[in-house]
């Protein structure tokens, strides 16, 4: 029996990642491999720890680096090098996401409260500030931008109450790093983890981080082999071997950095917004809507409610096998009850606003505007 083909065809990908990546991105992948100690191939190392370091807009004293893995990877890493067992923490789950860190804390051995919120709700600083209370958490976990629900939580009115408490914050930006503002410092993040594959226009593989000073003098004596921060950074600054990563997606990685380094953070923020703001206003003309308020939406990713009567697989169906457009389908309690479209990276332009608007349209049975 013959193997599978590889893909041959086009697919726009709308969903909630991975998204689009630019042809620049894609012929990256093709360059001559190196190994991961090689003279030319530390370089692009360094080069991406640098452009990374300005997305994050981490000061000096962090430690940013891009792990072999993918966004759940970041989860992992923030754990294991911050949480013991008997170490008291406090989870933000106002989604799928959040009850994933959740879980994650958990796995550590720690004794984890959730804040509960509403999943298509930003999370009220309020409700924070009571849960913190009495000072008695180590760490707190927030997701900025939940991939779930479309919601992006407000996270530079929540580092304060945090760090008044005095406990470390880890914060997911999976779904936010490049499409809006991140900013640990202003932010005061202990450590804050990304993927490669959503905002930034590169293949998935590589979950950027970055770690603050207080968290790697905070950092666990033994945390696994693979995550251990100390030793990611004695292999990304000081060329010890820790592992082989993969060559071909620090090109891709490297590439899409110097993308967005070329079009400027402001304005890729601003393209993000306004591809946001095009697609809200084409699904009303077809009569559809978003999950969240206005004020508690994520530009990148639109959680768009399912009418009623309508099956919200056979419309996603209808788009691949008509359109060759992917849109995700709802998580948890939003199954069937939401369409995920995602506008990141290369991906976020008014071109593929009217593709994926069109389609529904044809999907539907609607036609915009009446």
């Amino acid at each position: 029996m013959p193997d599978q083909p590889l893909p041959s065809t086009e697919r726009l990908l709308l969903g909630p990642g991975p998204s689009p990546v630019s042809d620049r991105v894609r012929r990256a992948l093709g360059a001559p491999p190196r190994s991961h100690l090689d003279p030319e191939f530390v370089l692009l190392l360094d080069d991406v720890r640098r452009h990374l370091t300005t997305l994050f807009n981490a000061a000096e004293g962090y430690f940013t680096c891009a792990l072999s893995g993918t966004g759940t990877t970041g989860m992992d890493a923030a754990a294991v090098n911050l949480v013991e067992p008997g170490m008291s923490v406090l989870c933000v789950v106002n989604g799928y996401f959040g009850d994933r860190l959740s879980q994650i804390f958990r796995r550590q051995g720690a004794f984890v409260e959730r804040l509960e919120g509403e999943w298509g709700r930003a999370i009220d600083p309020a409700q924070v500030e009571r849960a913190l209370a009495d000072g008695r958490f180590d760490v707190v976990g927030l997701v900025h931008g939940e991939t779930s629900t479309g919601v992006m939580n407000p996270v530079e009115a929540i580092a304060p109450i945090v760090r008044k408490r005095d406990a470390l914050l880890v914060v997911d930006a999976v779904t936010s790093l490049g499409a809006v503002p991140v900013d640990v410092t202003a932010w005061d993040i202990d450590v804050c983890y990304s993927c490669s594959q959503k905002g930034l226009g590169a293949p998935s593989g590589l979950a950027p981080i970055t770690f603050s000073s207080r968290a790697r003098q905070q950092r666990m004596l033994l945390p696994d082999f693979s995550l251990d921060i100390q030793k990611l950074e004695d292999f990304w600054v000081r060329r010890q071997y820790h592992h082989t990563i993969s060559a071909p997606l620090i090109y891709a990685l490297h590439a899409a950095l110097a993308e967005l380094h070329e079009e400027g953070l402001p304005a890729r923020w601003q393209r993000h917004a306004a591809a946001h703001l095009a697609l809200v206003e084409g699904l009303a003309s077809i009569d559809l809507q978003l999950l969240p308020a206005k004020d508690h939406r994520l530009p990148s990713l639109n959680a768009v409610r399912v009418p009623k009567g309508v099956d919200a697989s056979v419309v996603r169906d209808h788009l691949l096998s008509r359109h060759n457009i992917e849109i995700g389908a709802g998580l948890g309690p939003l199954a069937g009850r939401i369409w995920r479209i995602g506008l990141m990276g290369s991906g976020a332009t008014l071109g593929n606003v009217s593709r994926v608007v069109a389609a529904l349209a044809d999907a539907l049975g609607r036609t915009p505007g009446r």
